[in-house]
């Protein structure tokens, strides 16, 4: 890649904002889900996750690291994601029910998701997003019928 703080070539350019495009593109999708549905971690979160991932192996893949560096940059990110996710999960006192989950597992995805788009496999990430949407919006479905009876 050169010097740091030379011009990038245009093709580089052309494919970092691709991937950082298309990773905080499809977190959105699954943050208007999360938004729609009135939870908390919503749009900007997962928008953000989802790019903030992305951002972490892009410069992992673009600065040319030793083998095995790319596995631990994703390792990392999906420890510290974990984090993230674990503080949208809810126990109350006065119920035996545990809130959040749904939306911590959201949250891992797109951090998923934006490893994928980091890494250049978009066809990966944008299948996650549509298993994800049918999760979300049909299973719920489904998971609304089962706890009727």
């Amino acid at each position: 890649m050169g010097d740091e703080w030379s011009a990038p070539e245009s093709a580089l350019l052309i494919r970092i904002a691709w991937r950082l495009g298309s990773a905080a593109l499809l977190g959105g999708l699954i943050g208007i889900e999360r938004e729609w549905m009135g939870k908390a971690a919503g749009l900007r979160t997962h928008t953000t996750v989802a790019l903030a991932a992305a951002a972490f192996v892009l410069v992992g893949v673009e600065s040319g690291g030793a083998e095995g560096d790319l596995g631990r940059i994703i390792q990392g990110v999906a420890a510290g994601v974990g984090f993230l996710g674990a503080g949208t999960i809810l126990k109350r006192k006065d119920e035996e029910e545990i809130e959040g989950l749904t939306t911590a597992a959201t949250i891992w995805l797109t951090a998923a998701i934006g490893v994928a788009a980091g890494a250049g496999q978009a066809a990966v990430a944008a299948t996650c997003v549509v298993a994800a949407m049918v999760i979300l919006t049909i299973l719920s479905g489904v998971n609304r019928i089962i706890h009727r009876r």
